[in-house]
This record gives C-alpha cells, sequence and structure tokens, in this order.
C-alpha cells in the first residue's frame, strides 16, 4: 500500500512500503523530506507571462455565452504509455510496471481535483518488446515521434490526451516537454516525461506539468505561485522541479486555465468517461460512478454530497439524483432546462433530458465550419486566426500583416522565420504556400511585444510601392533547442491559411470539408452539422434533419424547451392583434346604437362636464359670503370702453335682413387739440381702440322729425361721451342704430376736409332715396341712446344740404 496524504497546501505526508525485507510494514514522511531529482521543462526555461498574461484577450475574439467551465466537473480520459526502457528499468516485470503507471495516473488525478478536473486513467499500454516510435535522448524528438504514433492510437482507442513515460534521459536537465494547448487535439494533445525519480509522485509531478501546457498553462514567473514556498515545493507550474515536489497550482495558472475554457478551449472534458474503459478496478469510493452504483462522492472522510451516503454509494432517503449539471438539490431538473452553454462561436449548447442527471456530450461544430465572419474555420471548437494571435502577442489593435511579410520572413529558415524544425533540430525553410503557417507577423504600434522573455524582430518590406514594416516574435531561453510547438510566436494549429485551407504541422493543407459539405447537404439549410456529424436544426426546426417545424437542436444536444419570455412575449402579442380590434368595434358600436347604456353614459358624461366648465368660468366671478361688497359700482373707465368697442368692432357673422329700410346717422367725430391728449396709460395687455362714430350719408330730401323727450340712459354715460350732431332740426332724437353686419363701402370724396365715418344698411341701394323718405316721414318712437356699430371711413364730397 502507497499514496500520498495531503491534510493542506502546505502539510502533506506520502506512505510507501518499506520494502523486500519487510513487505508488511511501510514508512510515511512528510512531502519535503522526500529526494527527488530536480530538472526542467524543455517548454522553455522562464516564459513569463507571455501566454498567460495574454490569454485575457481571447475574450476580445466573437463568441456567445462564456461557459461556467471553471464551477463543472470535467473529465480528462488519459492514456499512458510505457516505454521499452522503464519496462526494463522494473526488471520485466509487467505487474509492476503497470501498478507503478496506475500510482502516477492517481497522483495526477489528485493534483486536478483541485481544478474541478478528474483524471481518468482509460489505457494503459506498454512497450514489453521494443519502442513503436522512436524513442531519444532528444526531447523535441521525442515529442514529434510519439505524437505522430498517437494519431494511430486514437483511431483504435478514444482517448482526451496520450502520455509517453520512458526511462531514458533527456539532454541537460529537461525531463518533459509538451506543446501548448494542445488538449483534445487530434494532433497534439499529449506529452513525454521522464521516470526520474524512485518515488511515482515525482513523475506524477513531471506529468502534471506537461499537461498543464496542454491545457494553455505557461511557466509561471515570479511572483506567481504564492501558494506554497520554495521549501514546501513550490507550484505545479514551476520552469524547474526539484526537492521537495510541487502539490499545488498558482493562481496565475488557474486563470490561464479558466481563459483557455472561455475561449473554448477542452472541448473533450465534459463527456463523461465510459467506467468499463477504467484501467483501475471497480470500487466505491474512487469518485467515478461505475455499475452497481447511485452515486460516488469519493472516501467517506472527503465526501460533501448531501445526497450520496459514501459508505456505500447510494442515495439518500427522498433523493433523485446526487451528481451531474442537471441534478438540483437532490431532484433531475426539468427537460429542455440548458446545462452547457456554447462557449465560443464554434461551440453548440446542450440541454438535460429529464431522465438523466449528467448533461449530454458536448458536441461542437464539424471542424472546417465557416467562424469569424469567413475569416477562419473551426477546430476542435476552437476559432483560431491570424489577428487573434497578434493581439495576443502585441495587444489590443495589432493586426496580421500582409501575406508578403509573411513569405519574404519565413522563407529564411532561420531563427526569425521558419516553419518549425525537423528531426535533427534545424530549422526549415518555409516553401511560399506554407508561409503563412510558420512565425506570425503583425502589424503594431507597441514599442515591444507582452511577455518578459519576448522580443521583436522587425522586418521591413517594399509592398504595392510602400515600405511595410513586419513585427515579429523571438523568445529567448537559456536554451536554442526548445521546442518549437511551445513558441507563442509560431502559427496556432488549424488557423486559416487560404480557402479550404489550414495549417497543419507548419504546413497549409486542405482542410477536409467534404465531409462538412455532405453533412450539411442533409440539413436543408436549415441547420449546422456538429462533431458526431448530426444536424444542428435552427430554432423553428425539428432535428434531425431540420426539415420540419421543430424547436431547433439536434439528436445529441438533448431536447429544446421553449423560452418562456418569447412565448410571454408571443401570446401578448396575439392579445393586442386579436382581441383589441373586437374590443374597439364593440365600444364603436354600442357608441352609435340609440339608447344603449354606453351612449347614454358618454352623454351624460359630457353634460357633466359642460356644466362643471361652466360653473368653473363664471363662478371667478361670484360673490359669496362676506369676502365681497353687498354691492358695487361701475366705474366705465377708458379700459372698459374699449373694451367694449372692441367687442363692437367684430360683430357676429350672420346679419338678419331687416324689414323695410333703416334711418342713418351721420355722426362727426369729436377730436380734441393734439396737443390737449393727455398721455394714455399703458396697460399691461392692451384693447384695441374703438372705432370712431359714425356718420349717416347725407339725406337728399327734407325729413321731418317728430319731437319728443328723451328718456333718461339706462346705463352710466362714459365720463367723455362722443358728441354726436344728427342732420335734421334741432333736438332730434337719435335714429336706432343698425344692426353690427358686414356692408359694402362706397368711396366719396371728402366734405370740407373732413373724413365721414358712415353706417350703410344691409339693403339694396336702388331704392334710398323712396324707402327712406317714407321712413322718415312717419312719427318714430322715442328710443333710448345706443352705442353705434362699427363703420367704415369713406371719403365725401363737399356739396350743400337741402333744407
Amino acid at each position: 500500500m502507497r499514496g500520498l496524504i495531503v491534510v493542506n497546501s502546505n502539510d502533506s505526508y506520502y506512505l510507501h512500503p518499506v520494502g523486500t525485507p519487510e513487505p508488511n510494514h511501510h514508512l510515511i514522511h512528510r512531502a519535503e523530506h522526500l529526494h527527488i531529482p530536480g530538472g526542467t521543462c524543455a517548454h522553455g526555461n522562464d516564459f513569463g507571462n507571455t501566454i498567460g498574461d495574454i490569454t485575457r484577450l481571447f475574450q476580445l475574439v466573437d463568441h456567445r455565452v462564456k461557459r461556467d467551465a471553471w464551477r463543472t466537473m470535467k473529465y480528462m480520459e488519459l492514456f499512458i504509455v510505457a516505454d521499452h526502457t522503464l519496462f526494463r528499468n522494473q526488471n520485466l516485470n509487467l505487474g509492476l510496471t503497470k501498478q507503478r503507471i496506475v500510482e502516477i495516473a492517481n497522483y495526477v488525478d489528485k493534483f486536478y481535483r483541485s481544478l474541478n478536473i478528474k483524471v481518468a486513467l482509460i489505457g494503459l499500454e506498454v512497450w514489453t518488446e521494443r519502442d513503436q516510435c522512436t524513442v531519444t535522448s532528444d526531447a523535441n524528438t521525442t515529442l514529434w515521434a510519439f505524437l505522430q504514433w498517437k494519431k494511430a492510437l486514437r483511431a483504435r482507442k478514444k482517448h482526451d490526451n496520450a502520455q509517453l513515460l520512458t526511462g531514458k534521459t533527456f539532454r541537460g536537465t529537461t525531463i518533459g516537454m509538451a506543446p501548448l494547448e494542445g488538449m483534445c487535439s487530434a494532433d497534439n494533445s499529449g506529452g513525454v516525461s521522464v521516470d526520474h525519480s524512485e518515488h511515482p509522485i515525482g513523475a506524477a509531478a513531471t506529468m502534471a506539468h506537461e499537461i498543464g501546457h496542454n491545457f494553455g498553462m505557461s511557466h509561471d514567473s515570479q511572483g506567481c505561485c504564492v501558494e506554497a514556498t520554495p521549501e514546501q515545493g513550490g507550484c505545479v507550474m514551476a520552469a524547474a522541479t526539484g526537492h521537495p515536489f510541487p502539490r499545488v497550482f498558482s493562481s496565475c495558472s488557474k486563470r490561464q486555465l479558466e481563459s483557455y475554457f472561455q475561449k473554448g478551449g477542452g472541448m473533450c472534458l465534459f463527456n463523461l468517461p465510459d467506467t468499463k474503459d477504467l484501467v483501475v478496478g471497480r470500487k466505491c469510493g474512487n469518485g467515478f460512478l461505475e455499475d452497481g452504483e447511485d452515486c460516488d462522492c469519493g472516501e467517506v472522510e472527503e465526501c460533501t454530497n448531501p445526497c450520496c451516503n459514501a459508505h456505500n454509494c447510494t442515495l439518500k432517503m427522498g433523493a433523485q439524483c446526487a451528481h451531474g449539471d442537471c441534478c438540483q438539490n437532490c431532484k433531475l431538473k426539468v427537460a429542455g432546462t440548458i446545462c452547457r452553454e456554447a462557449a465560443g462561436s464554434c461551440d453548440l449548447p446542450e440541454y438535460c433530458t429529464g431522465a438523466s442527471p449528467y448533461c449530454p456530450a458536448n458536441v461542437y461544430l464539424l471542424d472546417g465550419s465557416s467562424c469569424a465572419y469567413g475569416e477562419a474555420y473551426c477546430n476542435n471548437g476552437m476559432c483560431m486566426t491570424h489577428h487573434q494571435q497578434c493581439v495576443q502577442l502585441w495587444g489590443p489593435g495589432a493586426w496580421p500583416a500582409p501575406a508578403a511579410c509573411f513569405q519574404d520572413v519565413n522563407m529564411a529558415g532561420n531563427t526569425y522565420g521558419n516553419c518549425g524544425k525537423d528531426s535533427q533540430g534545424r530549422y526549415v525553410k518555409c516553401d511560399k504556400r506554407d508561409a503563412m503557417c510558420g512565425k506570425i507577423q503583425c502589424q503594431s504600434s507597441a514599442k515591444k511585444p507582452q511577455g518578459t522573455n519576448t522580443v521583436s524582430i522587425d522586418t521591413t518590406i517594399r509592398f504595392n510601392g510602400r515600405e511595410v514594416k513586419c513585427r515579429g516574435t523571438y523568445m529567448y531561453t537559456a536554451k536554442d533547442d526548445e521546442d518549437d510547438l511551445s513558441d507563442p510566436g509560431l502559427v496556432m494549429t488549424g488557423t486559416k491559411c487560404g480557402d479550404g485551407m489550414v495549417c497543419k504541422d507548419r504546413r497549409c493543407q486542405n482542410a477536409s470539408l467534404f465531409e462538412l459539405e455532405k453533412c450539411v447537404s442533409q440539413c436543408n439549410g436549415h441547420g449546422v452539422c456538429n462533431s458526431n456529424k448530426n444536424c444542428h436544426c435552427n430554432a423553428g426546426w425539428a432535428p434531425p434533419y431540420c426539415e420540419k417545424p421543430g424547436l431547433g437542436g439536434s439528436v445529441d444536444s438533448g431536447p429544446v424547451q421553449h423560452d418562456n419570455h418569447e412565448a410571454i412575449l408571443v401570446t401578448i402579442l396575439l392579445i393586442f392583434l386579436l382581441f383589441l380590434p373586437v374590443l374597439v368595434g364593440s365600444i364603436y358600436f354600442w357608441y352609435r346604437r340609440e339608447n344603449s347604456l354606453l351612449n347614454k353614459w358618454i352623454k351624460e358624461v359630457r353634460r357633466r362636464s359642460r356644466e362643471t366648465y361652466r360653473n368653473t368660468a363664471f363662478g371667478r366671478k361670484a360673490t359669496s359670503g362676506h369676502s365681497k361688497a353687498a354691492f358695487t359700482l361701475r366705474n366705465i373707465s377708458t379700459s372698459s370702453h374699449d373694451n367694449k368697442a372692441t367687442r363692437a368692432a367684430f360683430p357676429p357673422k350672420t346679419c338678419p335682413r331687416q324689414p323695410g329700410f333703416q334711418p342713418i346717422n351721420v355722426v362727426h367725430p369729436f377730436r380734441p387739440p393734439p396737443h390737449s391728449i393727455p398721455p394714455r396709460p399703458r396697460d399691461p395687455k392692451p384693447a384695441r381702440p374703438p372705432p370712431p362714430a359714425v356718420k349717416s350719408p347725407l339725406v337728399p330730401t327734407k325729413t321731418v322729425v317728430s319731437q319728443a323727450k328723451l328718456p333718461p340712459p339706462k346705463k352710466p354715460l362714459p365720463s367723455s361721451p362722443v358728441r354726436t350732431p344728427v342732420v335734421g332740426p334741432k333736438h332730434q332724437p337719435p335714429r336706432r342704430p343698425l344692426p353690427g353686419c358686414p356692408f359694402l363701402a362706397k368711396e366719396l370724396p371728402p366734405a370740407h376736409g373732413q373724413t365721414l365715418l358712415v353706417t350703410v344698411p344691409p339693403t339694396n341701394f336702388k331704392a334710398f332715396g323712396t324707402n327712406a323718405m317714407s321712413h322718415s316721414t312717419r312719427p318714430s318712437k322715442p328710443m333710448p341712446p345706443q352705442r353705434p356699430v362699427p363703420a367704415i371711413k369713406v371719403q365725401s364730397t363737399s356739396f350743400p344740404l337741402k333744407k
């Protein structure tokens, strides 16, 4: 029996058997007291935060929803291969070799549990006869050869990551090597590690480090690892390891891992492993749900699941489930509930089925699908572009340089421009068609690229008659023979390099779009193809072929549920479009119908409104109580006179026809001398001045006017009454004024230079003389003085009146 006992990040113990003399006796050591040989990772001596600090810039890439992958449990299906040298180091004992590999895998799983990643050993292979690929003392050559061999392994055994464990020693202090961000990739998801320690935990720390590179973690720069001191082993992603071994990941590594998931990396980690493929035997407490178990939350001491009994792996009373994204409060979520949102533009969402506590297997767009508005192709669920990598290296505002820059620099085949290395570690010149897959060339106004160990390599070329600066990067390390896959200045695998072409193995190769086109043709133009080559239908179309109406999704994603907000909106629109017109029509019908309740009610409301308005308007002049005097004296001032004259100046529009003919009053306006006119006080709102008095036209015949005493006026006279002389005998009473109405005006010559104001009756002028004489000869009843109606100014000629 052997194992690692972790109390906390600073306190852990290692248990192992004494050895052959006493097989039943065991020793326990503090972890920091274990002697583990030191070594370095050939990924680079110290890359600083060249990748780590700038992975946050991937957030600039277009993606729909950021998946909360950090809190979701993920599963890495690991395949470990032991080379022939390691088998010989274990005295050609196959059982001991397998046992050592299983122990190493368990320690790796222990390291990654803190990152919500379970490592499941689903495959183990020992090369007992000979090595199946080239394994030499050169780490780069060994890694390249193993990754090529891994492609054949993937065809016969599905896995997420493969690691080669060798008994040989690499040149220098290198004890491992792995490509960056290669997880889940068919080409780069793997690494090599040296079994350099007597204790399995030493090799496990190295393997965990190389797997971290596959997850996009770079080496910890100075100040990153605050979780453990060097005396306590430091952090897993330190550039060098030794005595004691590291046990924790730094906060920088955690941020880099989270950023890797957010941009769509690690698509294969969201699928549950098949427990039948597990190398270790079935056991309650290993954290994997196996046949015969309702749940498995680990050992009794570490189980914190409120729904699971840790001692027998059964559900507690009343619980329906204990694990999975579709399990909440020990109950299954409703079918159609989204359980895994799309992590990027190349990912697809999944939904709960209602029957399983686990989310369906993760699927994404089939490789070769267009993304980034046609500027790139999806590759393993990620959308890689030259622009994105330039932003990584130079910061926001950087753009890829013209293709001429890639050709001029990368065809040189030197440290600053190349298409990788060959098996001998020599730089390879890029062919013209492969130049876009070599060192990335950008244009940026930044002074230097981001990263502590990265410098800029500027090259100026002439392009279209002008000078263009091509900006590349070079990362200097302690060694010059570092792995080319680790250089962030190289174009990433899967980046588009032409129409239907992507970068692969540092070459611009065909994107193999035949399978994509074949799959898309089955979706009837209403969906896309997922990684299982099934149609993922758009909303409104049903799987599997998107030819019938439905809710969308695919046979792999689970049933899609209607969005509640969308249903509410549709209901409101239906009510508005269907019921509102009916309601308005009914109201109009009953309003137009006589004696209907609605008609009577509206009329009553209108009548009350008019009464209220009248009472409000006239109530302002009313007096009540003791707030007003008992009576008031009317004072006719100039302003009041003007207001009355103004009202008289605008007669009503209708003018009823009068019987007979009305008398004509000739009025000479009285005007005081100009120098005696007092200044008129200025009112806040000056009223319109009254029209001058009116004179009647001259009567050609002699008129007889009856003498009659005038009755006293009913209204008080103004302070300055207008003198109105009349034509005829002295003391002739004033005639009845004409009603105010529109009339015709004739232009007459002026009489003695005076202006006559004439009121013309609304009758025909043909019978002027006859009617006027007959009317004037009749005795008239004395009439009270009336206010003259408005008149117009006319000019009269000077001629004598007949007497």
